[in-house]
């Protein structure tokens, strides 16, 4: 299987794999508006509400794991097939196109994220859209492995929360009725994974960063809903640490809930 991250070079040099820009903003604009403003030669949008994720619901949280056949048709429809390897983008150092990226990767198939993204993209944009043929994508169960529920987070496992510090701490909470985190975990803003340049740290500057992680098999990765948690799973692997697991409820599901809620660092 490729790694988790490439850049332009390696992205150049296989001209058939499958672009696709994943910009999605929690701040109201849209990312269809800006792909279609301007995107990588070549590159299909995937929509983080239609395709990456489920309906939302206090019960489930903001972005749920979508139905496998939603997504299996969402990514069939837009020409990507179960033999396409699939590079993702965004214009946030990858804290939305993870999500794409870690879906195809925990179900077998090659995909990886454009290292710093659209900004470190040195071509021209176009504004065509490419017509790709539909696809063969099959639809599988996503693999429990893969995946933690609010039980296994509350159970004193080694969790992580990819939200900023400050959220961590129960010091600001934008969008979730409580503020805090679930008691034991520990912060590891997803920005962390990045340079200065939105740039992915190498993987030895990651295992440095996840000292604390002997096998990511035993980390449990969360965020305010499920999606910038796939980002920590995916430095993890980068890092040559394995493969964590996702609870994609994560703050949004839990902060519903009347279980504990911790607050400080």
């Amino acid at each position: 299987m490729i790694p988790p991250v490439v850049d332009s070079a390696w992205l150049a040099a296989h001209p058939d794999a499958v672009v696709a820009d994943v910009r999605h903003y929690l701040d109201g604009r849209s990312g269809a508006d800006a792909y279609a403003a301007g995107h990588l030669p070549g590159a299909v949008f995937v929509p983080m509400d239609d395709v990456l994720a489920g309906p939302p619901s206090a019960a489930r949280g903001r972005h749920p794991l979508p139905d496998p056949s939603t997504f299996a048709e969402g990514l069939a429809h837009l020409g990507i097939g179960d033999t396409d390897t699939v590079v993702a983008y965004d214009d946030a150092g990858g804290a939305m196109a993870g999500r794409l990226v870690w879906l195809l990767r925990i179900l077998g198939r090659e995909a990886a994220l454009l290292d710093g993204g659209l900004q470190a993209w040195e071509g021209q944009l176009t504004t065509e859209v490419p017509r790709r043929p539909r696809a063969e994508f099959a639809v599988r169960s996503w693999p429990d492995e893969a995946l933690a529920d609010i039980e296994d987070a509350s159970e004193g496992a080694f969790v992580i929360d990819a939200r900023g510090a400050e959220r961590f701490r129960g010091e600001s909470e934008p969008i979730d009725p409580k503020a805090g985190h679930i008691p034991g975990a520990r912060s590891y803003p997803m920005t962390g994974n990045l340079d200065a340049e939105g740039r992915f740290l190498s993987p030895a500057a990651l295992r440095a960063r996840f000292v604390a992680v002997d096998d990511a098999a035993d980390v449990i990765s969360y965020c305010g809903s499920g999606i910038t948690a796939c980002h920590n799973l995916i430095a993890m692997e980068y890092a040559g640490l394995g493969r964590g697991r996702l609870y994609s409820g994560s703050w949004s599901q839990y902060s519903h809930t009347s279980r504990p809620v911790a607050t400080g660092e």
